[in-house]
This record gives C-alpha cells, structure tokens and sequence, in this order.
C-alpha cells in the first residue's frame, strides 16, 4: 500500500467531516462521487494512461479533471481533492485512498466493518441476532459481510477492524498443534 494514502484520506475526512454552515457536507454525497469516479477510472484505460503519464502537464490534467467533473456529478470538494492528488503526483494510488477515505470515515461515523465466516451458511434470522449483538459489544452500527469456508470445520471466524477472533475447529486444532510442538 502506498505510505500517502492514509495521509491523504485523513485529509479529505478532516475536510468532510469540519465542514460547517453554508458548507456543511454530506458523507454518504461525496463517498457516491469518489465511487463514481473511481469506476470512470478503472474503466477509462485512456483516462488512467493520461493522469499518470509525466509528459502530460499538470495543468491539463486538471483540465480533464474540470471536463469531468460536471459529467460525473463530482461537487467542488471532490475536484479539488482530485486535483490535488494529481497535483502532487499521485494518481497513481487513487484506488488506495479511496479505500482508506472510506475506512477513515467509517470509523469516524462510529460503523465498524464486521467479516463473519463459518463453515455453514446462516440464516438471515441468525444474520440479524448476529448483527445486533456484535453491534452492542463493538458499541457501534456493524456492516457486516457473511462468508462461508467449509474448511473451518466448525466455529465461527470473526473479523471487527483489525481485530480476529477465531472460535473455529481449524483454529482450535491449529493452537493444539502449536501447544503439543512446544512441549
């Protein structure tokens, strides 16, 4: 992962979330437009080749970028972001700071990303009593993703930000193994 992206997700996250007044932004608004251009980039091989071609002066890259932006529906902090990291060379990791704009802000907002992993699917009664009680034990909203991995055997893996819990049969086995090598 590019070192910058945090630096420059955090940035845009100050940027959204002290906004006050006449200004006052909306997170869900420009998380819509980062996505929006996100699949122009990955899309548009010519868009990519020119942003991160160093014969192309900076100036007409925010040239395309101000051509765009109406087209995207991209607001005047979200250009401006862009253009900054044009600006400073670095639309080269544009993926991974959105990436890290959108964990940023997630954390900001009090959402905790939950992966939930088992060796059997769940119902979607089980979803939701899993969702709520992670939920009460995080102390935040969960958006949660469910997996299904026929090789834990049982148990459940639990993923809250970077935090694993491993309630599985492989796990347990797995630690068994590591105790019995030790002795």
């Amino acid at each position: 992962m590019a070192g910058y992206a945090i630096r420059y997700a955090r940035a845009l996250a100050d940027v959204v979330t002290q906004s006050t007044g006449e200004t006052t932004l909306d997170p869900s608004a420009i998380d819509m437009e980062l996505a929006s251009f996100a699949a122009a980039w990955q899309e548009s091989k010519a868009l990519r080749g020119a942003f991160l071609d160093p014969s192309v002066a900076a100036s007409k890259k925010v040239a395309i970028l101000d051509k765009l932006a109406p087209r995207l529906g991209l607001s005047k902090t979200t250009r401006n972001f862009l253009a900054v990291l044009s600006n400073h060379d670095r639309m080269e990791g544009v993926t991974e700071v959105l990436e890290e704009y959108r964990r940023e802000m997630r954390a900001r907002l009090g959402v905790a990303e939950v992966a939930w992993t088992t060796a059997r699917p769940l119902g979607d009664e089980e979803r939701q009593a899993l969702v709520q009680r992670i939920g009460a034990l995080a102390g935040a909203q969960v958006d949660a993703k469910f997996f299904e991995d026929p090789s834990l055997l049982g148990g459940a893996l639990l993923r809250i930000g970077s935090t694993v819990y491993d309630g599985t049969v492989r796990g347990r086995v797995q630690q068994l193994k590591e105790k019995l090598a030790v002795s």
